[in-house]
């Protein structure tokens, strides 16, 4: 086996949101005086409803009628919007229902939150550190179980004098409940990371990351992975050559097979130009089960742990009577937070999701219909009810959710004002500065004064959170597009955070 570096700093980022709009179709233009006449209308009924010109000119120019799209802007604590158009409207919110459920986390679980990974077994470790019989790996939705929290149960497990494990591996995944991924991928691309379903024993974001190397000095390209998986061999037979890169990916992505052996191989053939420099290659494949064991066994093992046999991967739930050897508590959910609005991670936003209905709600387990119950009930408390409201899974990555831009600022405007205000700020990508925002505007004068949650779905463009405007006025920013030439709106979306950022005059 290739050595395989431990440590996956970059892992979460690696498997955010990629989400890549297709092209629309092209659509029937009407002739050039009816058009004229009929964007003149749409301009001036915008401007009326507040918005500046340079909006409806972009929704004009990118083919978008006025009606596919919804906007509300207000200055918090104004009795009134400056800005208000179809916002009543339920329309897709794409990536920035994940407000929705950062905040309701945020309250109902507290940001300093933690999820819980156990390691159990049928018996304590005896005077040599043999643990007989088998361990039971317990898992309750940790977004970020990746290898350095796998490490640190390991760790405790060493510490607690188990050395050796004389039995299988059984992995506890009944926290959540099973058929999660209900009909599929949105999009039928099940191999990318932003199409992970969630589990309760998440590892790794179910992810394999490939970093290829080209080495000219010795004429080859090194290829390493992570996370390590005890099962998983590399097939390297990539062929370093000159030229130009092209489509490097097309050459250079493995074929992943399981063997009659049990291990799995992940095969590299082909060429790849030395041209193409390094590159990583992120690819969601294996099942939960399969990556859960796989990265156990692996990290046991780093740790200098024994088996006397390769443990068998079985399912189950922990026995009554079963001894704790280790418990580990991940990352804050303050911290989880920001990877999820930050980056846009669908994977972490459902599981957080699916842990608020787990954790309010104990009658089962995990459920989006539970989930959606809560979410709703703690709505209402806070005179928040949203009739329009249609929860799927939490993510945005969804056909099916729905919230309208006036609803949207209306949580908004409680947030900031909440005990949480300050986390779920922090945790939005900045214009110009950071996450899925750190290439837009960067030389604009709003770079920097804008914190927002940005959405994208094929047909969708979706933008919403707090623009600070140049004379120290923060307002609460929303607006959606859906429609199939909705991609190349984002100039509309840019005009209007410039707008509240010079004061929406």
């Amino acid at each position: 086996m290739a050595a395989m570096p431990r440590r996956i700093t970059l892992f979460c980022a690696a498997a955010a949101l990629l989400l890549a709009a297709a092209q629309p179709p092209v659509l029937a233009r009407p002739a050039k005086a009816a058009r004229t006449s009929a964007s003149t209308r749409a301009d001036a009924t915008l401007v009326r409803a507040g918005l500046p010109a340079p909006v409806a000119t972009a929704l004009q120019r990118a083919h978008v009628p006025a009606s596919a799209a919804s906007f509300y802007v207000v200055k918090i604590g104004a009795p009134s919007a400056r800005a208000s158009w179809n916002a009543q409207q339920p329309m897709n919110p794409a990536s920035t229902m994940k407000l929705v459920t950062t905040f309701a986390g945020l309250q109902l679980l507290g940001p300093d939150y933690r999820w819980q990974t156990s390691l159990y077994a049928d018996s304590q470790p005896d005077g040599n550190g043999t643990v007989n019989g088998n361990v039971y790996l317990r898992g309750r939705g940790d977004p970020k179980l990746v290898p350095e929290e796998m490490a640190k149960l390991v760790a405790s497990a060493r510490a607690a004098g188990a050395v050796t494990i004389n039995g299988d591996l059984v992995l506890d995944r009944s926290y959540f409940a099973d058929g999660l991924n209900g009909n599929g991928t949105i999009d039928g691309e099940v191999q990318r990371a932003y199409n992970v379903g969630p589990d309760a024993l998440l590892y790794a974001f179910k992810t394999l990351s490939f970093t290829l190397t080209p080495d000219d000095a010795s004429q080859s390209v090194a290829v390493s992975v992570t996370p390590a998986l005890a099962q998983l061999r590399l097939d390297n037979r990539l062929t370093l050559t000159s030229g130009r890169c092209g489509d490097w990916q097309s050459s250079a992505t493995p074929t992943v097979a399981p063997q009659a052996d049990g291990s799995v191989l992940a095969s590299f053939s082909g060429a790849y130009a030395s041209d193409c420099g390094e590159h990583v290659l992120n690819i969601a494949t294996l099942s939960h089960s399969e990556f859960a064991w796989g990265g156990f066994v692996a990290e046991w093992q780093a740790a200098g742990g024994r088996f006397t046999h390769l443990p068998a991967l079985r399912g189950g739930t922990v026995p009554r009577g079963a001894v704790l050897l280790a418990r580990h508590y991940g990352q804050p959910l303050g911290a989880i937070v920001r990877d999820i609005n930050k980056y846009s991670n669908n994977v972490m936003a459902r599981q957080l999701f699916l842990t608020i209905g787990a954790e309010m709600d104990r009658s089962g387990p995990a459920s989006t219909a539970r989930s959606t119950r809560v979410v709703q009930r703690w709505l209402s408390r806070q005179g928040l009810d949203m009739p329009g409201l249609v929860l799927d899974n939490g993510s945005g990555l969804s056909r099916e959710e729905r919230i309208s831009a006036y609803d949207m600022a209306r949580l908004l405007q409680q947030a900031v004002a909440s005990n949480v205000g300050p986390t779920l700020l922090d945790s939005l990508p900045i214009l110009g500065v950071d996450g899925t925002l750190r290439n837009r505007l960067t030389r604009a004068n709003a770079a920097g004064n804008a914190y927002l949650k940005t959405g994208t779905l094929q047909d969708v463009r979706a933008l919403a959170g707090y623009v600070d405007a140049l004379n120290g006025d923060r307002y609460v920013v929303v607006s959606f597009i859906n429609h199939p030439n909705a991609s190349q709106a984002q100039e509309a979306h840019d005009a209007l955070m410039q707008w509240v950022y010079r004061g929406a005059p």
